[in-house]
C-alpha cells in the first residue's frame, strides 16, 4: 500500500521538468467520473500558440497570452450547438465558484455567431459572469485542432494545454469541481 503511494511521486521524479504535469495527471486521473472520464490528461504539455480573437463588444483583439499565470477553462462553442447551450451555464457555476487570480473560464464562439446572437444566448440562459469573446475566422480552433463543439481545453498557468475534453460534460459536477480544486490549490 506505501508503494502505491510513492508510485505518483516516483513519477514526478523520473519525469524532471515535467514533475508537476505528472503530479498533476496522477493526481487528477481518479477525480475524474461521470461525463469527467472523457476528459483526456495529456502525458506532457502541448505548447499552445497565441492567437488573436476578438473581444467581447469593443472590437478589440485578446489572446491566451492575457492569461498566462493562472489555470484557464477555454471552451469553444457556438450559439447554434444544442450541447453548448445544456453546458454553459455548468461551465458559469466553475466560474462563479472558482474564478479569480489562479482561474479563469474563457469562453470562444467560434465560427459564425454575432455580437446579438452571443448576447441573446447568454441572456436566454441566465449567464453574466462569462466573456462572449468570439473567434469568427476560427483560427484560434484551428491552431488548436477544434474539429467539432463543444470542445473544451484545460491550459496551465505557463500557457499549456494539459487537457481536453471532447463534447459536452457536466461541468457543475462534484468530480468537475474537485478537478479544478485540486489544479487552483495545487497551484498556491
Amino acid at each position: 500500500m506505501r508503494l502505491l503511494r510513492l508510485i505518483p511521486l516516483y513519477m514526478a521524479l523520473a519525469l524532471g521538468a515535467n514533475a508537476a504535469l505528472a503530479t498533476d495527471a496522477a493526481t487528477l486521473g481518479p477525480l475524474r467520473e461521470g461525463s469527467l472520464k472523457r476528459l483526456i490528461l495529456h502525458s506532457e504539455p502541448k505548447p499552445v500558440k497565441v492567437v488573436d480573437f476578438e473581444l467581447e463588444d469593443d472590437g478589440g483583439t485578446g489572446s491566451l497570452a492575457d492569461y498566462k499565470g493562472k489555470y484557464v477553462l477555454l471552451n469553444f462553442w457556438a450559439t447554434w450547438c444544442a450541447p453548448c447551450r445544456k453546458e454553459m451555464p455548468q461551465i458559469a457555476e466553475l466560474q462563479q465558484e472558482f474564478g479569480g487570480d489562479k482561474f479563469e473560464v474563457l469562453t470562444l464562439a467560434t465560427g459564425r455567431n454575432t455580437p446579438a446572437g452571443i448576447k441573446k444566448f447568454f441572456d436566454e440562459n441566465g449567464i453574466d459572469n462569462l466573456p462572449r469573446h468570439q473567434d469568427p475566422k476560427q483560427a484560434v480552433a484551428r491552431e488548436m485542432g477544434v474539429i467539432g463543439l463543444p470542445i473544451t481545453v484545460i491550459i496551465d498557468p505557463d500557457g499549456n494545454e494539459i487537457a481536453r475534453l471532447i463534447g459536452d460534460a457536466e461541468w457543475n459536477s462534484d468530480s468537475a469541481k474537485a478537478i479544478i480544486s485540486a489544479l487552483v490549490e495545487g497551484n498556491s
